[in-house]
């Protein structure tokens, strides 16, 4: 007889073409209305699946990890953070837990260089005068933003995203610095040309452009605290592409709102979906360009964290390690 599929359950829509291949291997329960589960529909899921398969919207905290089924052994996450997973409690119940880490980060630099871009050039608040019937036409003074040739960037988190991050910024001549728990590798910085500060408070008393890429943990919440975004210069841009606790929001309008920062580029928050209406505010004047957390928002993108997804879940009920595998000291 052949052998039972697993049942897989998927907790929001995912691409047409993933959805397709998970049904054709696995038993699988997909989320038509693609509405973000509730904590008793994410119990009930945890007590029948063989394996969850969450999103970033999902918060699999120790709680739910204690209620699963036995049957219940893979939480395989579609998302490269797993800051959304209790990765320990779920060890210790004996589930293992995967994501899919190295295709966004093409996507996640793009649009940091966007965010970069649009802060610096006012481009967001421009493109809103022409429909709005505001442009009068062409003055020499008006709408004068920043060029960013020549700027000092200073990119907390080197990895992955850090990196391609980095080598987008180099071509737009901007000079590269980083601070991250690890130098990089000699080859690396001598490509990027890229200078590496072991005090993070230092980098950021010298940087015109700040940007953020470095994992959610208990480590790095609020890494930038009012403290270290005192040390910002007022002509300074911060830019944050990576989780929104990472950066201490109500200091950071603070410091907006009083002048001591010159702007921000956002496509993550604190609380989101929530977002501080301050924040908004300062979106309105033009201080700040907010984005709805759509960094890796692309078809290519979302089809290979899919297929990323799909292996982790063959892999490992086949019988073998999945490739993507968490564990707690990789946090």
């Amino acid at each position: 007889m052949p052998r039972k599929k697993p049942l897989v359950v998927v907790t929001r829509k995912l691409p047409e073409s993933v959805e397709t291949r998970m049904c054709e291997l696995f038993d699988t329960r997909l989320n038509i209305e693609d509405r973000p589960m509730t904590p008793a529909e994410l119990v009930e899921a945890m007590k029948t699946a063989d394996v969850l398969v969450p999103t970033v919207t999902d918060r699999i905290d120790a709680h739910l990890i204690a209620q699963a089924g036995e049957q219940m052994k893979l939480i395989a996450n579609f998302g490269n953070g797993v800051d959304n997973i209790d990765v320990t409690s779920a060890l210790r119940r004996g589930v293992t837990v995967t994501n899919t880490p190295g295709v966004l980060t093409d996507d996640t630099a793009d649009m940091t260089m966007a965010l970069i871009m649009a802060v610096s050039r006012r481009i967001v608040e421009g493109a809103a005068t022409v429909p709005s019937g505001e442009w009068n036409g062409w003055s020499p003074t008006w709408m004068l933003g920043h060029r960013i040739t020549g700027k000092r960037l200073g990119i907390v988190g080197m990895g992955r995203i850090g990196q391609a991050v980095a080598r987008r910024a180099k071509a737009f001549g901007l000079s590269i610095h980083y601070h991250n728990r690890k130098r990089v590798p000699d080859h690396v910085e001598e490509e990027l040309e890229a200078t590496y500060w072991e005090s993070l408070d230092q980098m950021l008393a010298r940087m015109d452009i700040v940007t953020i890429h470095c994992p959610h943990t208990p480590a790095t919440y609020h890494l930038l605290s009012p403290r270290r975004l005192k040390y910002l210069r007022p002509q300074a841009i911060v830019v944050n592409t990576a989780r929104g606790e990472i950066i201490d929001e109500n200091a950071l309008i603070r410091m907006l709102e009083h002048g001591e920062l010159a702007g921000a580029g956002l496509d993550v928050f604190e609380h989101e979906p929530a977002v501080n209406p301050k924040l908004v505010d300062l979106a309105r004047s033009g201080r700040v360009t907010l984005l709805p957390h759509m960094g890796s928002a692309t078809i290519e993108g979302r089809i290979d964290m899919g297929e990323k997804v799909i292996v982790n879940i063959k892999t490992f009920m086949d019988g073998h390690r999945p490739p993507d595998r968490v564990l707690p000291s990789m946090l």
